[in-house]
């Protein structure tokens, strides 16, 4: 169970299942830019993927409240800065994890179910590299370009660094490779070559790395290549990308393949059949982990059929035909010296363990994350606790436990969660009530924008990757603008040029540092719908919402005008929301509170006054079902209801969960009920699955 909640997820309300969501979504959303893009990640491999389980477990029960920013839904970070963006030809997808045997067997029969099989299946079972993610492109058999994965989907331009890497081929051995090809892997340190770069270092005076995977991560990220020549880095070839031609029918044979072609692949992996075998081979991996020279954290099985990989294809942002087993964490204990609150966008007050250091597998950990009040009440954690701590991977973020037996003497009183907010204006923190009137687990600051901490939480979230972009504007810059009163809501961003004398005169900033800050704000008048939307910094509306929204309306214009009436609760309006795929109860409340405010809005129309929206892409429009709304119901029995929905849209369509005047085709099988019932009363046309495959050609 995650120590968020003292609640199993079947017995969580559904207040609560929203607030756990809510606040999923943005802390792993801040470990990802941790680990991918500052290489310094502050909690464990075992405590991320309890977090992301435990999101997955509460989005299972609740599929409505499955937020658009869901780490189920995302992969990676956005690249950093230093190096040129590089966008994938094939996105860079993560894994699902398992955990247990029975995770790794529902694997399997989820595979089979999906493919309709009685046969068994023959799965790769690689070891699970901890290292650094990398995809090299190769024309023609020459290495032309190298990246890192950053968010999945542009990452970094480390060629130069990757050049540097004896085991990676500049020119592809052999011949029969594709024109063109991505070849994805890990690079890596093992652990001798970790050991001796720590050594080194210490003699030198100069920064040690806490494992070898930060080590990989920040030599290969060295803007001088010289310096990452120096670095004994390795590389095992486990995937593709982009191909020209396909190459392989089995993902064994790729692998045999990317060998011939002069790749180093890992010799532990192995050709697996049925449940049985994947269970075998975890258990041998698990026991030749110590024996290896190098860090593995897990075993990752693949359908070894590629056309059935073809054919299984993706959930969210994660293949189906993949997975990740994981193994099992450490723990160690320490004492909790001090709890620090943290404000976050929202308002929420997070509180923080501050521990004495402890080091477990080389790896020191100062703090951990309490989540909220409940927890630690139902931990009752005090000042001065010993307290049990859990690791897998980097370090120790997660306290499972209190030592009673070791608490000091006297003992020291029960924590008190504070009752004002930490900011200078100590303004009342609440516990939110629903609309049905039910508590929730977080503690918000009643402050919003006149709180400090939330103003600059909200500047941070517009300003960042995802959002508008602004290079130059982080933290230190957001704050000093802030409290000169030349910020006071994102609009003012865009009239920092008037303010360019008084920038001038600011400690460290010079010509070139307020030109390109000022040009990097220019560059952004321009900006992609979904971008705008998601830069509001509405509650439940990420990414995936976001630009799910903007296709949806298309324009600036009609997306105002539609949160207009959705604000007023228009009937029409709010059927429309509705209908968008993935859009439910949770991110129409949100966005009917957001725009049913004045200040928001007029902040809205003043940001919208200093900026060209741009609309946003328009959908397929070369096949029979471009720009229909589509509705599956009922039992499929030539594909399931995944693959149906994942072919409509890439022919064009708009798949919706609901039937509404405005859905233009339902696909009905045995079984369906009241959405059938529906269609009939509206008059709107009922295809069978033959149907519509024969509408669509079999696409």
């Amino acid at each position: 169970m995650d120590s968020r909640s003292s609640k199993p997820v079947p017995t969580l309300t559904e207040a609560e299942a929203l607030e756990e969501l809510t606040w999923l979504a943005d802390e792993l959303a801040a470990h990802d830019i941790r680990y991918y893009q500052q290489d310094e990640p502050s909690i464990s491999d075992a405590e991320y993927d309890r977090l992301k389980r435990r999101n997955t477990e509460i989005e299972e029960m609740f599929p409505h409240l499955v937020r658009d920013n869901s780490p189920s839904l995302r992969v990676g970070a956005a690249r950093s800065e230093q190096f040129a963006p590089v966008e994938h030809g094939v996105p860079m997808l993560s894994l699902d994890n398992a955990f247990s045997d029975e995770d790794a067997i529902e694997f399997d029969a989820r595979v089979r179910r999906f493919l309709k099989l009685d046969e068994a299946v023959a799965y790769t079972a690689e070891p699970k590299i901890d290292g650094l993610s990398c995809s090299i492109r190769y024309e023609r058999g020459v290495l032309v370009r190298a990246a890192t994965r950053g968010d999945g989907r542009v990452g970094e331009d480390v060629t130069a660094n990757v050049s540097t890497i004896p085991e990676i081929p500049k020119r592809l051995k052999g011949d029969g490779h594709p024109d063109v090809i991505e070849i994805r892997g890990e690079i890596y340190l093992g652990h001798a070559e970790f050991a001796a770069l720590n050594a080194a270092a210490e003699a030198a005076g100069q920064k040690t790395y806490a494992n070898p995977r930060n080590a990989a991560a920040g030599s290969l990220r060295q803007i001088d290549p010289k310096v990452t020549a120096q670095r004994p880095l390795r590389f095992f070839a486990y995937a593709w990308g982009y191909i020209s031609a396909p190459f392989a029918e089995t993902q064994w044979g790729a692998l045999e393949r990317l060998r011939t072609w002069g790749f180093p692949v890992t010799p532990q992996s192995e050709r697996v059949v049925g449940p049985e075998g994947l269970l075998a081979v975890y258990a041998r991996m698990e026991q030749a982990r110590p024996h290896l020279g190098f860090d593995i954290d897990g075993v990752v099985y693949k359908v070894d059929r590629l056309d059935w990989q073809q054919r299984l294809g993706f959930v969210s942002r994660a293949p189906r035909w993949g997975i990740a087993r994981k193994f099992p964490a450490e723990q160690a204990r320490t004492v909790l010296e001090a709890i620090d609150i943290q404000v976050g966008r929202t308002g929420a007050l997070t509180p923080v363990a501050r521990l004495r250091p402890v080091t477990v597998g080389g790896v020191v950990v100062t703090n951990a994350t309490l989540h909220n009040a409940d927890e630690i009440a139902r931990l009752d954690v005090r000042i001065g606790d010993t307290v049990v701590l859990q690791r897998a991977g980097d370090v120790i973020p997660q306290i499972l436990r209190v030592v009673p037996e070791e608490r000091p003497q006297p003992e020291p009183a029960p924590y008190a969660f504070p009752h004002r907010c930490p900011c200078p204006l100590e303004t009342e923190v609440v516990r939110e009530t629903t609309a049905s009137g039910a508590e929730t687990v977080v503690r918000r600051c009643s402050g919003e924008f006149a709180c400090p901490f939330q103003k600059l939480a909200h500047l941070r979230h517009f300003v960042s990757r995802r959002a508008f972009d602004i290079e130059g504007l982080g933290e230190k810059q957001l704050t000093a603008f802030s409290e000169r009163g030349w910020l006071r809501s994102p609009a003012d961003i865009f009239r920092l040029h008037e303010k360019r004398d008084d920038l001038l005169a600011m400690e460290r900033m010079g010509e070139t540092s307020v030109g390109n800050l000022l040009a990097g704000i220019e560059a952004r008048r321009a900006i992609a719908l979904d971008r705008f939307i998601y830069g509001l910094g509405i509650r439940h509306i990420g990414e995936t919402t976001a630009t799910v929204m903007a296709r949806g309306y298309g324009s600036a214009d009609a997306f105002l005008a539609a949160m207009d009436k959705v604000a007023t609760r228009d009937p029409e309006a709010v059927e429309e929301l509705d209908a968008m795929d993935q859009i439910g109860d949770a991110v129409i409340e949100a966005a009917a509170a957001f725009f049913a405010e004045d200040h928001n809005r007029a902040m809205v129309q003043d940001l919208k006054d200093q900026l060209t929206i741009q609309d946003a892409a328009k959908p397929k429009t070369d096949t029979a079902v471009a720009g229909k709304t589509v509705v599956f119901t009922g039992s499929l029995e030539r594909m399931t209801r995944d693959e149906a929905k994942a072919q409509a849209e890439r022919l064009g369509a708009k798949v919706s969960g609901s039937v509404s005047k405005k859905t233009d085709l339902v696909v009905a099988g045995p079984g369906a009920g009241s959405k059938l019932k529906t269609a009939a009363e509206l008059g709107i046309q009922v295809l069978t699955e033959d149907e519509w495959l024969a509408l669509v050609g079999g696409a």
